[in-house]
């Protein structure tokens, strides 16, 4: 079976550069790697965006990384487009049929669970947005505090300047059918993390029945410590040429 290309989607206030180190070990390994631009608009947009891509842009069996809201996207979109044989997971949601991203959050302590979401983040309206939805950038002391604060002070600033927004309304529109009911999934879970909690991974990785890694780190965990999130997705990659 042919080598598995390696498909990567960042999360929310990031963009296809969160994925660097990633890329660069998992190319001097001899993978074929693309890290694909998410349009952070809401799952429905950005899962049809990921899935026409990897039908697009791929040949050949493909493992499917997300991170963050990343997830909650690669789980719309693995059985959509390419030949999507595994999924990865990176500090990110893994949702099942029905669950929000704000659904998951409410509970379990991420530091996004506030009563005023204006404490943590910057709201700003976007032009033909539908009515009540706005654009969600994070406070810089958020970025400081809570999403990166395993990072030296210089890359959270270039973070806090540099950061995509995602827009209100994605963390309200469901999930459909999950793609990690019928493709093996590995989730790299961030013990550190403030986003989204520990406890919350954990519990969506067991439901997936998810290979799992620990890595004491932020939310960003594939920046502070890419050698977890590459030998995962390895492993994967492995596992799909068996």
């Amino acid at each position: 079976m042919a080598r598995p290309t390696i498909v990567l989607v960042h999360g929310a206030w990031a963009d296809a550069s969160s994925w660097n180190s990633v890329v660069t070990a998992l190319r001097d390994m001899g993978f074929t790697v693309l890290a694909l631009p998410n349009p952070l608009r809401g799952v429905t947009n950005d899962a049809a965006y990921v899935a026409s891509c990897l039908g697009q842009r791929t040949a050949g069996p493909v493992v499917l990384v997300g991170h963050s809201y990343g997830g909650f996207v690669t789980t719309n979109a693995g059985l959509d487009g390419g030949d999507v044989r595994a999924l990865v997971y990176v500090d990110a949601f893994m949702p099942d049929e029905g669950e929000t991203t704000f659904g998951v959050l409410g509970d379990s302590g991420s530091a996004l669970a506030v009563p005023d979401p204006t404490t943590v983040l910057d709201v700003i309206g976007y032009p033909g947005a539908p009515e009540g939805d706005a654009d969600a950038f994070l406070k810089p002391e958020t970025v400081h505090s809570s999403f990166a604060q395993d990072l030296p002070e210089q890359d959270r600033w270039l973070i806090a300047a540099g950061q995509r927004p995602l827009t209100l309304s994605a963390n309200m529109t469901p999930s459909g059918p999950p793609a990690w009911r019928s493709l093996p999934s590995w989730a790299v879970i961030g013990t550190e993390d403030r986003i989204i909690p520990a406890s919350a991974q954990r519990r969506m990785a067991e439901r997936a029945g998810a290979t799992v890694t620990e890595v004491a780190a932020s939310h960003v965990s594939m920046v502070s410590q890419p050698r977890a999130t590459t030998e995962a997705i390895v492993a994967a990659a492995t596992a799909v040429g068996e």
